[in-house]
């Protein structure tokens, strides 16, 4: 059986001709994260993503490991006028004045979340009381866009300075990290993660 013959959630074979694409479903989508780099990268990348489709965020985002010093969060914090005029200038990234902003802005929200709590990985886990929540969807018809505990998150995370934050793109996040299990009981990857 070939990778492209795999069941997969159906957003994930719209695009089986980008092996970037069907690996991120395949490897990484509801798979629990634990670092804190990641979770920021997840973070920025989800509010990049903003009124695009993620195919376009994916297909870029070795650009913006680039250009982004590799979601280093203390750096990106330090980030003055002349950097964002960079990033403003790179034709490898969302060049959208509000969403560079925001990734400087959540930068030293994530920074201060980490030292309230030791972790970001301890604050977003908290949250959720430490265990993914496993879902059992039939048809990709039946996934949320959001949800309560989206809907609370992005509210902290709200009141916390950050911006492209909203419940929408919270739960994307979710399900990117695994804090929520959203493969169909149709695709391979079910079994596996809702064990």
């Amino acid at each position: 059986m070939s990778a492209n013959t795999f069941p997969r959630c159906k957003w994930a074979e719209t695009h089986l001709d980008k092996p970037f694409y069907v690996d991120y479903h395949d490897q990484e989508w509801g798979v629990p994260v634990h670092d804190d780099r990641h979770f920021f990268e997840m973070l920025i990348l989800e509010g990049a993503q903003a009124g695009l489709s993620w195919l376009t965020i994916l297909a870029r985002r070795d650009t913006y490991r680039a250009a982004y010093d590799n979601f280093d969060v203390h750096k990106i914090a330090k980030y003055d006028e002349a950097k964002q005029q960079t990033l403003l200038a790179d034709p490898g990234i969302i060049r959208n004045r509000a969403k560079v902003a925001a990734s400087i802005l959540n930068a030293r929200a994530f920074i201060e979340i980490q030292k309230e709590f030791g972790s970001f990985d301890a604050y977003i886990w908290g949250f959720i009381g430490g265990k993914p929540i496993i879902n059992h969807w039939k048809a990709m018809s039946e996934v949320p866009v959001s949800t309560e505990l989206s809907d609370a998150l992005s509210k902290d995370l709200k009141k916390r300075g950050m911006k492209f934050v909203g419940t929408t793109i919270i739960y994307s996040f979710m399900q990117a990290t695994g804090l929520v299990m959203d493969h169909t009981t149709d695709c391979h990857c079910y079994p596996a993660l809702s064990a």
